[in-house]
């Protein structure tokens, strides 16, 4: 696996020097940070499906198997959305740095 030099001082994520982007690199990284959100909204659904149902086998079927089976689901449900949660702060970061923030009314005269 291939390692980015760390330097402190510069604004460099994947090799790219935030200051020769263009606008289609910036809105390259703004659909990179929805595509983020999206994933962690599929997370929080995923979790949400699997502790419903675990708590819909707890209280709802009589079968011993089941409700093992339910009380298994529970804590994988709350393990995917703390999983789903940390893996988008620690993506977000990485994003950030590539200055997802572009704003159109900017020119280039405006900005020497």
């Amino acid at each position: 696996m291939r390692r980015f030099p760390k330097n402190k001082a510069t604004k460099q994520v994947y090799n790219v020097d935030t200051n020769s982007m263009i606008m289609r690199d910036h809105l390259a990284a703004d659909r990179t940070a929805l595509a983020n959100e999206r994933t962690l909204l599929s997370y929080i659904r995923t979790a949400l499906a699997l502790v419903a149902g675990g708590f819909g086998l707890i209280k709802f079927v009589e079968e011993q198997a089941f409700i093992i089976l339910g009380w298994i689901l529970v804590p994988i449900g709350v393990a995917i959305l703390v999983f789903g949660a940390y893996r988008f702060v620690i993506f977000r970061r990485t994003i950030r740095k590539l200055g997802c923030s572009y704003n159109i009314n900017d020119t280039e005269s405006e900005k020497n």
